[in-house]
């Protein structure tokens, strides 16, 4: 699989990201999986959005780590 860690924004492949997909369970993800971009991150009492600046919005229920995006 390519792409980039929602997490820590580094390359999936070649390395462990065992504590990152555990945070990603609790959190938002912080990283567009596709370019490696810092996201736009907002939390709110019914859960989180993410947005890239080139890729758009993340889709939530896909988990934040894969880059699910919506409206794409």
């Amino acid at each position: 699989m390519n792409g980039y860690c929602g997490h820590c924004g580094r390359e999936l492949a070649g390395s462990s990201h065992e504590d990152c997909r555990r945070a990603l369970a609790l959190e938002p993800p912080r990283y567009c999986g596709e370019c490696r971009r810092r996201m736009i991150v907002q939390v709110h009492p019914m859960g989180w959005s993410a947005r890239c600046s080139v890729h758009g919005e993340l889709d939530p229920q896909d988990g934040g780590g894969s880059g699910g995006r919506v409206g794409q």
